[in-house]
């Protein structure tokens, strides 16, 4: 990530740059009834369905941002091979902004009038710039690569999986249960300035609260990549464990670190501090022996039947190209877009507006990745569960269960963004 990013200062440049556009940008065509007699709408044809894609291929989420685009692509082809949806073809139209904002912001511009709506968004702070351009005018439905609760409440942006809030408090609930901190402990929480670190911050003190813990905060840069400092202080204080809602870079150098001095106590991440080609790093050893992440999905390296399926076939498209969790992330946003598109052509409805109403009658969708989605609620996280999961270098992507998906009582009663 680059540094916090005001996301007010994103919506003013997103209106300059919106400054020279048509007034009927993101506004739903006349809504005539094509093909099928199903009524259209932007990015809509007799023969094509179109869809964005906001992505990062040359920034500091490139890894991801390729592994979740190239799933998406491969999910496009899949189902155009069997005949596509509404008996149209779907077609991606792919932007790498690179995690620029003025790039992200300028494509996003670009697009919106050309497409349905957008399967793929990287950047909470960017999304968080358009969501009010989003929700009073334009009106497409935008799936996030983001799980900030800053996201919900929006019909058209919906969050796939659980907030960082409640996943740092289903990692809380699981340390508890695992006996590895009790009532009147210590915890640390190393986490980044801005959106996702403060968020995830939520969650950690809530659930602190709940258990009877104190949580000892460590707030660090997206440019801060030595977490020596970090450790020594938590060291100091005493904590029982650490949580980290950070990148890959700097959870694999507090573990590193924690490791080297002989602090041993567990350390848990959000679904976004950890990376595969970390375990072949000098902290591989210790991110196998103590370290944890939480994830609303399974691992690609599972053996169940769903990402045992796609990590086959991903490997087939792509072969040169490794597996990670933005596989399915991807492949999982895609699907829950084409389940959306199936549902708005039954109502012969292929507009925003009919997009967004489908969505709202998705109350059990079954990802094939170890959760079922709830998209009845736009102020709700699609789920509340989250799997725990611990690296390992013998596994298809380095990670493998050791708790499946669950909620905590603590996260039931949570309100997100709270």
């Amino acid at each position: 990530m680059k540094p916090r990013i005001c996301a007010a200062a994103l919506a003013a440049a997103l209106a300059l740059t919106a400054a020279g556009c048509s007034g009927k940008a993101g506004k739903d065509d006349d809504g005539k009834a094509g093909a099928g007699g199903v009524k259209t709408g932007n990015g809509v044809t007799d023969k094509t369905v179109s869809l964005g894609v906001l992505t990062d291929m040359t920034g500091v989420y490139a890894s991801l941002g390729k592994s979740v685009t190239q799933a998406q692509q491969l999910w496009v082809k899949q189902t155009n091979a069997a005949g596509g949806i509404c008996g149209r073809q779907i077609e991606l139209t792919v932007r790498d902004h690179g995690y620029d904002p003025q790039k992200a912001l300028a494509a996003y511009t670009e697009l919106e009038p050309k497409v349905l709506g957008f399967a793929q968004f990287i950047g909470s702070p960017f999304v968080a710039a358009v969501k009010q351009r989003i929700d009073g005018q334009d009106k497409g439905l935008v799936l996030p690569q983001a799980w900030s609760a800053s996201l919900l409440g929006s019909p058209y942006v919906r969050v796939v999986g659980a907030t960082y809030d409640i996943e740092t408090i289903n990692a809380v609930d699981y340390l508890l249960g695992a006996k590895r901190i009790a009532k009147g402990d210590k915890i640390g929480h190393v986490y980044f300035e801005g959106d996702y670190g403060e968020n995830a911050l939520a969650g950690s003190k809530f659930a602190a609260k709940e258990a009877g813990l104190t949580v000892v905060e460590q707030k660090i840069k997206p440019t801060d990549n030595d977490m020596s400092a970090q450790v020594a202080a938590l060291k100091q204080a005493g904590v029982k464990a650490v949580l980290i809602s950070a990148g890959p870079r700097q959870a694999a150098s507090l573990v590193g670190v924690a490791a080297a001095g002989g602090f041993n106590v567990p350390i848990v991440g959000n679904n976004s501090a950890f990376a595969p080609q970390l375990l072949a790093t000098p902290a591989g050893p210790a991110l196998m022996k103590d370290y944890y992440v939480a994830a609303s999905t399974l691992p690609i390296g599972s053996a169940q039947m769903g990402p045992a399926k796609l990590a086959k076939e991903y490997k087939a498209a792509y072969p040169k190209d490794g597996l990670d969790n933005g596989v399915v992330a991807g492949y999982t946003a895609a699907a829950v877009y084409g389940e959306v598109l199936k549902k708005a052509c039954e109502s012969k409805e292929l507009t925003r507006e009919g997009i967004e109403k489908a969505l709202l009658t998705i109350n059990a969708y079954d990802s094939g990745f170890g959760i079922t989605h709830d998209f009845s609620d736009p102020k709700a996280p699609s789920t509340r569960k989250s799997l725990i999961m611990k690296p390992d270098n013998k596994v298809p992507g380095g990670l493998k269960v050791v708790r499946d998906g669950s909620v905590s009582a603590a996260a039931e009663r949570f309100t997100p963004g709270s």
